[in-house]
């Protein structure tokens, strides 16, 4: 049986394509058959996230975790199977991405208002051709 114990960053990077949580040896534990083993940063020590699509871009990266003199070794594949991981990760890069949603909110805020002007101006139009002067008066305010 295999889950996390602890999983915090020693530090996150963040660029406009990845965020990247650096992992240290205090920082991350995993139960691994009912014994706590400890992350060692022998051959990876960072997990790259993709800002775009949200997905592990280091997936085969292999993270090493010690006790005493036993080492095994993980492959992101085998930690991302992890429930406990994957919870524990979305919950650390969550800010990192929200900002993200801020942008995307504002732009799409900027698109509904456009297509209510172009609209009116349709509607506008319609007004024009049906010769409807109380119609187009009330339109041209909302212009």
């Amino acid at each position: 049986m295999v889950t996390v114990k602890l999983l915090k960053p020693y530090y996150i990077k963040s660029d406009e394509q990845n965020v990247i949580v650096v992992l240290a040896y205090q920082y991350f534990a995993m139960f691994i058959n009912h014994k706590v083993y400890q992350f060692i940063p022998v051959e990876e020590k960072e997990i790259r996230i993709n800002r775009v699509t949200r997905k592990i871009e280091n997936v085969g990266a292999r993270f090493a975790f010690q006790k005493g003199k036993d080492i095994i070794y993980m492959s992101m594949s085998e930690l991302i199977s992890l429930p406990d991981f994957l919870r524990q990760l979305n919950t650390i890069t969550a800010p990192y991405f929200e900002e993200e949603t801020e942008i995307n909110k504002v732009e799409q805020t900027a698109i509904i208002r456009e297509l209510e002007q172009l609209n009116v101006k349709r509607l506008i139009d319609k007004a024009l051709d049906e010769r409807d002067e109380t119609a187009f008066r009330q339109l041209m305010k909302l212009l």
